[in-house]
This record gives C-alpha cells, structure tokens and sequence, in this order.
C-alpha cells in the first residue's frame, strides 16, 4: 500500500506514490471514509475520469461495512482502489489518518487488490461548492456530497498520473 497526493510531492516524501502504484488500465474505485457515510466512485475503464458511485451508511461506533463494499467490489471489478486519506490542514496525520490506513489495509486484505492512499484534504469542500455552483442547496444531498468528495479524490489522483 502507498501514500500519496498533494501534500506528498510537495514535501517530496518517498512514499509518494509513482505511476505503476495502481494498474494503469481497468477501473479504479475511491473510498471517501466518513463518520456516518462513506462514498464511493468509480472511474471508466481507461480511466479517463471519475464519477459518482454510491454512499454507503455507516452506523456510529461501528466497522466499516466491508460486505456492502465487497457487492460493490464484485459488481464493478475494479483492479485497483484508491482510500482518502484525511491529513491536518499543515499536511501531517492526526488520529483519523491512523484509522483510514487501518481501514485500507483491511480492505487491501479482503478485496486482494493494490490500495493507495491518497490526501482527501479539501474533497467534500470542493463538493459543497460543485453542489451550489449547479444552484442547488444541500438539505437532503448529504449522499451527494460524499460520492461527489469520492469523485473528487479520484479524478485527483487520476490527474497526478498524467
């Protein structure tokens, strides 16, 4: 599993990821891990570009739902999947950072494909404002926004590879 995004190549960390992290053909799937909800997107088989998915509920206290991800998983074939990771704004990890890569690996460990990480600072905010630039408001699209924050990640890293 790697680490990378923004955040990364500008510190010039060595767990940046390179190109070859991911396979460069066949779907990729994001996972933007909320508290409540979690997001997913899924890019075109060349990936070209991301698009929304679904959102997954996740219940308070509980584990991520991995069998509701694993329909996903097996319905889609993805060969590689990207995680957010949730960086402090100063780009170092805080207690959820922790908790996102434990949650990669176990997904790493049950799908069996390559997992990156990849800086999610920022993603539902560009959502929120994708949201409103189309005129629309935000009470009752707080699916919307989670797979839009997943999309956003994922084009991210899409356009890192480029």
């Amino acid at each position: 599993m790697s680490v990378g995004g923004p955040a990364d190549r500008r510190t010039g960390r060595s767990d940046s990821p390179r190109p070859d992290d991911l396979p460069a053909t066949g779907r990729l799937l994001a996972i933007d891990i909320g508290d409540k909800r979690i997001g997913l997107a899924l890019t075109d088989p060349l990936q070209t570009v991301a698009h929304p998915l679904a959102t997954l509920t996740r219940r308070p206290g509980r584990r991520f739902p991995l069998k509701r991800l694993k329909e996903h998983l097996d319905a889609h074939r993805p060969t590689g999947i990207v995680v957010g990771l949730p960086l402090l704004p100063d780009g170092s990890e805080g207690e959820r950072a922790g908790e996102a890569r434990a949650t990669a690996t176990r997904i790493a460990n049950q799908a069996g494909l390559p997992v990156v990480l990849w800086d999610e600072r920022m993603t539902t905010a560009r959502a929120l404002e994708a949201i409103r630039a189309l005129g629309g408001g935000l009470r009752g699209r707080k699916k919307e926004i989670d797979q839009l924050a997943a999309t956003t990640l994922l084009q991210s890293y899409l356009d890192s590879r480029r």
